[in-house]
């Protein structure tokens, strides 16, 4: 394996296509040699599909191969957000049976594997002629863990039908079934990628903010992530979905989400209201492992302030969040890496610099690609998934034992 990412940034050939009417992107590198995963990643902001193509053994990552995007029209964000408020209202017991769906779930599971298919379809040709392996996450719509349940829509058996290739899916389940979190299920590719940088300090973490935000506690000098001691994760609190909805509700659709923290950084921390916020859950208070549903918190219905006040109180919201986080760690990290849509809001990684201790920057600084990194991890999920590897530990999901998970449907 080539270590280090300043070894990767030498060895890309990078080639991008931006087509703003349907917003696909396409990066791709000179291919390595060895069979290419595929990863894909929908999150719970409802925005779209991330695909990563890498060559990988489940153990280390060899090369980043490839990467598009599938931006989610309003059409389907609609559908999956009522599919999504659908099984929020939807007992458990009837989840559990997908013959007793309700309509809109079973079209929304199946508009999932369209777009998910689609995506992987826009992958250029050479990358998709040596693709052995798709790791399919879908769409989570409810987490309830505490009823050892968590559904993501989407058939890996529609969608290795449709692609003609192996897909491993529906990777949280068994961890649930163990007594786990199921979520984050990142922190096992976290630990390999902490452990490529040629100068890997000790300790680090990566932030994903993405609709809810997670953390991953990363010690690269114990010897693989299911040793003890090598990772720490859990849910932070909300990522960016509190932000997305305030933004959606007061322009009317017209945007739903807050680019580059523009209306934050126009507006004042409400501090009474961020107090009230931050009281309203014990869920801050409880230790690790812990996982949310993104719709765990919410902005009460009644609230009076304006767009960028809002804005700047939920960014707030969202860094304070991190910040109590940072007291379950074992030790204050060195360095934060920061992944997800969260890192691109300028205002946010402000907040982040101001309320934590060691350096926050953005993982692109170490050549790593925030776009893609919950893509990738599915890939290299699904290779560990095909050679019978854990998913997740006690420290991760708080699983009684290193947990395997995921299912292998063949074409």
């Amino acid at each position: 394996m080539q270590k280090g990412a300043d070894r990767v940034r030498r060895t890309r050939v990078r080639r991008r296509v931006e087509r703003r009417q349907n917003s696909t992107h396409l990066t791709f590198v000179k291919m390595a040699e060895g069979d290419v995963v595929v990863g894909l990643m929908s999150g719970t902001s409802l925005d779209g599909v991330d695909v990563a193509a890498v060559v990988t053994d489940g153990h280390v990552v060899d090369k980043f191969v490839a990467t598009a995007s599938l931006s989610y029209s309003a059409e389907v964000r609609k559908l999956l957000q009522a599919a999504t408020q659908e099984a929020l209202a939807t007992p458990t017991a009837v989840l559990r049976d997908a013959s007793a769906w309700p309509t809109i779930l079973l079209r929304a599971a199946e508009v999932v594997v369209e777009q998910h298919a689609t995506a992987v379809e826009m992958l250029p040709e050479a990358v998709l002629k040596r693709t052995c392996l798709i790791g399919f996450h879908g769409q989570t719509v409810v987490h309830r863990p505490a009823e050892a349940f968590t559904l993501q829509l989407g058939d890996g058996k529609a969608l290795a039908a449709r692609l003609k290739r192996t897909v491993a899916w529906d990777f949280r389940s068994n961890d649930v079934y163990q007594g786990g979190q199921g979520a984050p299920l990142a922190p096992f590719y976290h630990f390999a990628l902490a452990a490529s940088l040629r100068e890997p300090q000790c300790p680090v973490a990566f932030l994903n903010l993405g609709g809810v935000g997670n953390v991953t506690w990363v010690d690269v000098t114990k010897p693989g992530p299911e040793a003890d001691g090598a990772l720490v994760a859990f849910d932070t609190g909300p990522g960016n979905g509190l932000i997305d909805l305030w933004v959606e509700a007061c322009t009317g659709g017209k945007s739903t989400f807050d680019k580059d923290g523009a209306y934050a950084a126009a507006g004042r921390i409400n501090e009474a209201e961020l107090k009230s916020l931050l009281a309203a859950t014990d869920y801050l208070k409880k230790p690790s492992p812990k996982s949310l549903d993104r719709h765990d918190f919410r902005v009460p219905d009644q609230w009076q302030l304006s767009l960028e006040d809002g804005c700047r109180t939920l960014t707030a919201l969202t860094a304070e969040c991190v910040a109590l986080a940072a007291q379950h760690l074992p030790q204050p990290p060195q360095i934060w890496f920061v992944c997800g849509g969260g890192r691109l809001n300028s205002c946010l990684m402000d907040e982040l610099k101001v309320r934590l201790s060691g350096q926050v920057v953005a993982v692109e600084e170490v050549g790593f690609d925030g776009d893609a990194l919950e893509a990738q991890a599915f890939a290299f999920l699904a290779a560990r998934t095909q050679r019978q590897l854990p998913l997740s530990s006690p420290a991760t999901t708080g699983c009684p034992k290193p947990c395997c998970g995921g299912r292998l449907s063949d074409p």
